[in-house]
């Protein structure tokens, strides 16, 4: 079949406009403030072998994995129409517990496979675990929360109530859980309905012709990128602060190769999985360097299956950026996951100099709080991540307060958070000073200060508490994080990056997120341009 370039244009934006249109219904029909309001979530399309056609704009840490779930999905379970599978096993597809999957077949005939599949992610408040929210300073995976191995959630269209009644008995939260499960449902089926609609009118073949060709064209995108890389091995390191049992830093080494117009991405010579939590699998140390070097590319192209194909990625089994069975790994996706990506773009900026941005916060500063609603006398379990800065890029200065790179989801509203959870936010503001100084200056971390009005557990994972973010091409760091409690007696604890701990009414946990690295030597006075 020929190829039209207008309608290969045409079926990009059909493509990509399914995927939104999931992640649009996900939002407005989910339960939780972290899908309503933070929305943390992702949408993506697959034609029939489970690789990626369409993404939407959604997370990068959850959409460069979930052609993994997609394919665990195949190999495991025997779909037939009307079918849902959920899984959200790290060593099955998945990425961490909270980050549940759902993936649906779209069959045109019963008589043949699908021809297509439809999938969502989002993450969930409390999946069960040794504390509220499921994101534990644990050893293994058992007590991180409920294992969900790929398994019919739906069958033949009929909601598998035993199934669903063992999940919501595992949660802290069972209705919210229950909402958003089922918001994940109506996503999956508005994904169906649209692709079933585009190939009754354009004819399956036609489809499935200009779903390979969005597919092949990212790939020659890609290739021109690589190409445009000075071929040869660019090495980088950087670490995290700890695994939050040892105080020992966790590091992550890697070489990349470019050889004309593909890229080896080797982590040979990182750090053994760790006794903590921050142990990444194959899954995110892929979608983070996916995510990387589709930074690299100019043009408007799919974040598809052709985006992978010209990069082979070496991550030695056992290492922390491809751990194993049954390692702990709750922090691997929202912290280790940022550090891959400042290590792959820290390896690239010494090839690309003048392109590749000085290091942003490099942590997701993880908050997870639980505890009884005295209004309610209802348990609750909340979960969010906070912005932070920037860094600095050749011509321009990081932007504060922001999610970057792995994470883009949005900071919950104040209002939100105060209706739902016996909390107050004290402060909420820029980090004023914490941006590294440069040519182009990092961006500026927050402040977010939440009061308890209950007794509350709280786990943290963050990190960039001790290390910085690096500066590039002569700019400075920007500042470490930093996290503290002030007791109600006026009393003030510094705490670690990774720790356990306990407020109670009128105790305040200050959260204070790292500033964006600078970018250039700061120019003297008297070699700075005049204002325009």
């Amino acid at each position: 079949m020929r190829l039209d370039p207008v309608e290969l244009e045409i079926f990009k934006n059909l493509f990509v406009s399914i995927a939104e249109e999931m992640g649009v219904t996900l939002c407005r029909t989910g339960f939780s403030p972290n899908i309503k309001e933070r929305l943390d979530y992702s949408c993506a399309i697959y034609d029939a072998a489970g690789q990626t056609i369409a993404q939407g704009d959604h997370l990068p840490v959850h959409l460069g994995a979930m052609p993994l779930s997609v394919r665990a999905a195949i190999d495991h379970v025997a779909m037939e129409p009307g079918d849902t599978v959920i899984l959200n096993d790290p060593f099955r597809g998945g990425t961490h517990l909270p980050d549940i999957t759902l993936v649906s077949p779209l069959f045109l005939k019963r008589t043949e496979p699908p021809a297509f599949f439809v999938a969502n992610r989002a993450h969930h408040s409390d999946v069960g675990g040794m504390s509220p929210g499921s994101m534990p300073l644990a050893r293994e995976v058992f007590q991180e929360g409920l294992i969900i191995p790929p398994i019919k959630l739906v069958k033949r269209g009929a909601l598998d109530r035993e199934l669903m009644s063992f999940i919501l008995a595992n949660v802290r939260t069972p209705d919210e859980r229950e909402g958003d499960l089922t918001a994940q449902i109506a996503a999956n089926r508005v994904g169906e309905t649209r692709l079933r609609e585009i190939t009754k009118k354009y004819s399956l073949k036609r489809v499935a012709h200009y779903a390979a060709a969005t597919q092949d064209y990212a790939e020659r995108v890609l290739r021109r990128t690589i190409a445009s890389i000075p071929d040869g091995e660019y090495r980088f390191e950087d670490y995290l602060d700890n695994d939050g049992f040892s105080s020992e830093p966790v590091f992550i080494r890697v070489a990349i190769r470019i050889d004309g117009n593909s890229a080896e991405v080797d982590f040979t010579g990182s750090d053994h999985q760790t006794s903590g939590g921050v142990n990444a699998n194959l899954a995110i140390t892929l979608s983070a360097t996916l995510y990387a070097f589709r930074c690299l590319v100019q043009e408007d192209v799919l974040y598809n299956a052709g985006i992978s194909r010209p990069i082979h990625v070496i991550a030695p089994p056992g290492t922390v950026v491809n751990a194993q069975h049954p390692s702990a790994v709750a922090g691997g996706n929202v912290e280790t996951s940022q550090r891959i990506t400042d290590v792959v773009l820290g390896a690239l900026s010494q090839a690309l100099p003048q392109l590749i941005p000085a290091a942003s916060q490099g942590t997701m500063n993880n908050v997870t709080l639980g505890g009884r609603n005295p209004r309610t006398g209802a348990a609750f379990a909340y979960y969010e991540t906070a912005g932070g800065g920037m860094g600095g890029r050749n011509g321009l200065p990081g932007i504060s307060g922001v999610h970057t790179h792995m994470s883009n989801t949005r900071n919950t509203p104040i209002e939100e958070l105060e209706h739902h959870l016996p909390l107050r936010i004290r402060t909420y503001a820029l980090r004023q000073g914490s941006g590294g100084a440069g040519q182009y200056p990092g961006g500026e971390g927050l402040i977010r200060e939440y009061e308890a009005l209950a007794d509350t557990s709280v786990t943290l994972l963050t990190d960039r508490r001790i290390g910085q973010p690096y500066g590039a091409q002569g700019g400075e760091p920007g500042s470490a994080g930093r996290n503290t409690i002030i007791r109600s007696d006026g009393t003030i604890e510094l705490l670690p990056s990774k720790v356990r701990i306990e407020l109670h009414p009128g105790d305040r946990l200050r959260i204070e997120t790292p500033g964006g690295g600078g970018f250039g030597a700061t120019l003297s006075p008297s070699n700075q341009a005049a204002p325009k």
